[in-house]
């Protein structure tokens, strides 16, 4: 990327630190190389990958956050009855909704902490903050005798669950070498497929002993207290500690993520970003998110997450067993078939991300879900018999989980921070998932009301149509980062007019 020069241009000094000497015309230089010939400065620097092995331990206690996303999300779905009948509401679908949903208003608010959180306090802090209220309500829910107590350790887990999930984007996006960052992006959706299977699993016995409900809260305090205290031995993420002036510890963490060979490739792309913003403002505020000169990847980032909301994705989670019950199928095998299709859709994104591509896999993805809500409007149809409609819409929603889960899923949490500036990263991905949220609390709140007005046949088409949208947008917006480093991918955007 800098041709011979990248050995020369920084210095070691006695404190680790690296100290820029890039003068202004060495500055275009550099990004015109970069963009006109896309070389990889660890190409030049470094002939060798670095080693994986080295930051897999602190993602995999990263995602342990998006486990017990999963999990929560799943938590109430079998133990609901028992609940509703232990805590005196039986019958009273109000409540029986709220204690599904108000986690959702919890996580919404969350989100909107999540940036500040994650920019104030750095990255591990933000995971440990994120962990305590997800004790505290799993505890407090666990232990209530009424609706009121129930549903305020619900909304305490969602502000814990909203918190989390961008954090962990932040973070594994930025303690990844680049040439697997793809795969330990899935990782987050594998997390969270397992945590809502576990949740699944764990609900069984609820039917058979009594109170049984409480022991499924309570467990949940075993992954976040793993995660708080396992953060304590993860690494800090060095864009953070850069962007703190903290760069001598920066380097340190580059040591145990990459490897030593590594570390003045890293330091040196840092410092080249920081030449190339010296005119940007600390602050981040929201105004400049919508209106400043990012406000086109705030757009598209915010985009990317109401298409897969209005994609009918809750809707179908929500409602699969109804479709399966029709068919004969227990609710609980129901919501085993989705779970395997949500686990097997994201294990091979996990393997093809980093191979074909995060734009290819969107694409696909959007054009496959569309094709799934296809199926469901043709078994709406009245010219086909019962067990061929039956067939068509159950096959239509597998294929529709499975699609998701190799690219609508798992892609836009891993896409964002990666095409998001490090300055504005975690405030603006904070915006696009409070984004994500609300269209996510609308689409279950309006469902069935919707589809009682209007019908299977034209809400299902409405949700195909959304797909196809989102296939258009991709196609037009959406930029391909595989196997390019985040100072790489910044550089490039930085250089566009």
């Amino acid at each position: 990327m800098w041709g011979s020069q990248s050995s020369s241009m920084y210095k070691r000094t006695s404190s680790r630190d690296y100290s820029p000497a890039v003068d202004v015309e060495d500055n275009n230089n550099s990004r015109l190389l970069l963009v006109d010939d896309d070389v990889d400065v660890s190409k030049e620097t470094e002939t060798t990958n670095p080693p994986w092995i080295c930051s897999l331990p602190h993602v995999l206690v990263a995602t342990l956050s998006s486990f017990l996303f999963g999990y929560h999300l799943g938590v109430v779905n079998e133990p609901l009855e028992s609940i509703s009948s232990d805590l005196g509401f039986t019958g009273n679908t109000l409540a029986e909704g709220l204690v599904v949903s108000v986690c959702l208003g919890g996580a919404f608010i969350g989100s909107l902490f999540s940036g500040g959180a994650a920019d104030g306090l750095g990255r591990r802090r933000a995971f440990q903050l994120s962990a305590l209220p997800m004790i505290l309500g799993a505890f407090v829910s666990g232990v209530s005798n009424s609706l009121g107590v129930m549903l305020l350790g619900r909304f305490l887990v969602g502000t814990g669950m909203g918190l989390g999930p961008p954090v962990a984007a932040l973070y594994v996006t930025e303690v990844s070498p680049a040439f697997v960052r793809g795969t330990y992006g899935s990782f987050i959706q594998i997390a969270t497929c397992l945590g809502l299977m576990a949740a699944l699993f764990i609900g069984i016995p609820v039917h058979s002993i009594t109170g049984w409900w409480r022991v499924c809260f309570w467990l949940s305090t075993i992954p976040a207290a793993a995660l708080a205290l396992g953060m304590f031995f993860c690494a800090e993420s060095p864009q953070w500690l850069f962007k703190q002036g903290k760069i001598a510890e920066a380097e340190a963490e580059f040591e145990r993520l990459l490897g030593g060979s590594h570390v003045k490739t890293a330091m040196a792309e840092l410092h080249k970003l920081e030449l190339d913003k010296t005119d940007e403002p600390d602050v981040v505020t929201l105004t400049e998110l919508l209106y400043g000169r990012h406000s086109r990847v705030v757009f598209i980032g915010s985009t990317l997450f109401a298409l897969q909301q209005l994609s009918g994705i809750n809707a179908v989670f929500y409602f699969s067993s109804t479709v399966f019950k029709s068919a004969g199928v227990p609710s609980d095998m129901a919501n085993i078939f989705v779970g395997i299709s949500n686990l097997l859709g994201s294990l091979i994104a996990m393997v093809l991300m980093d191979k074909l591509g995060r734009k290819l896999l969107l694409l696909w993805s959007f054009i496959g879900m569309a094709v799934a809500m296809a199926l469901q409007v043709g078994a709406t149809s009245s010219y086909l018999p019962h067990f061929p409609a039956l067939c068509l819409s159950v096959g239509g929603t597998l294929v529709f989980v499975l699609t998701f889960a190799l690219g609508a899923g798992p892609v836009p949490g891993l896409l964002l921070p990666e095409i998001f500036p490090s300055r504005i990263r975690a405030k603006a991905l904070a915006l696009c998932l409070s984004v994500h949220w609300v269209i996510n609390f609308f689409v279950g709140l309006l469902f069935l009301k919707l589809l009682e007005q209007l019908g299977p046949r034209l809400l299902y088409s409405m949700f195909s149509t959304f797909c196809l949208m989102a296939v258009m947008f991709v196609k037009r917006n959406v930029i391909e980062t595989k196997g390019k480093t985040l100072q790489e991918i910044e550089i490039s955007l930085l250089a566009k007019p």
